[in-house]
């Protein structure tokens, strides 16, 4: 049976019409104001930016069910920041007005848009704990075990993590460079701790790669 808050912002989002991205494709960019109110109906899509040196930091990924950009919706925050389809991705784009409106008398919406940003600083700690003080090992295996906690498929003893990561994916989301991850992916590998089921990370030893990471230290 559908969730009944989810059937209430389907409903609400499907009255207007669909919009699909293909893999690649700016979806909001800094600096730009937004045209609307964003539901993610399908696929993946990451929130990223650059520093003056022009590295690039992946900041969030949004699934299936998330809605963006919140902060400027209701708090009139500017996007600082771009997203960008990880994968074919398919959104129902809301006015602002709408969306303010619908929510307004909707506490059940409001406390659930309260939960998922919550979920999402919490990451973002912990993530920033692994960017100052873990190594390039520590920064990989963790990032990869926060992937599947959230993204993640469990059949058996083994996790998939259903977001198509590329390496360059995983040294954004850590601060490395492509070559740095592509080196520890490969030691993962070879140590039987991940490996791959076409382009998606499969987690083959949980227990050993936590052991790699800077969660072992915190559990």
């Amino acid at each position: 049976m559908k969730d009944p808050l989810l059937h209430k912002i389907d409903s609400f989002f499907g009255r207007y019409k669909a919009r699909n991205f293909k893999r690649g494709e700016i979806i909001l960019r800094a600096g730009d104001p937004p045209l609307g109110i964003f539901y993610l109906k399908s696929g993946y899509v990451r929130v990223y930016s650059f520093s003056k040196n022009g590295e690039e930091l992946t900041l969030i990924i949004f699934k299936p069910g998330d809605i963006f950009p919140v902060s400027w919706a209701i708090g009139d925050e500017p996007v600082s920041y771009f997203v960008e389809a990880m994968t074919v991705a398919e959104l129902w784009r809301v006015p602002r007005d709408q969306f303010l409106e619908f929510v307004r008398d909707k506490p059940e919406i409001l406390m659930d848009l309260t939960r998922r940003m919550l979920v999402r600083l919490l990451g973002l700690m912990r993530r920033m704990e692994y960017l100052v003080f873990g190594n390039a090992n520590n920064k990989v295996a963790s990032i990869l075990l926060i992937c599947a906690e959230r993204f993640g498929r469990r059949e058996g003893g083994k996790v998939t993590i259903e977001v198509p990561l590329t390496h360059s994916d995983i040294a954004s989301l850590v601060g490395l460079t492509r070559e740095t991850a592509s080196i520890e992916m490969k030691k993962l590998e070879k140590s039987g701790l991940i490996g791959y089921r076409g382009r998606l990370v499969t987690i083959l030893n949980s227990r050993g790669l936590r052991r790699q990471s800077m969660l072992d230290i915190a559990a």
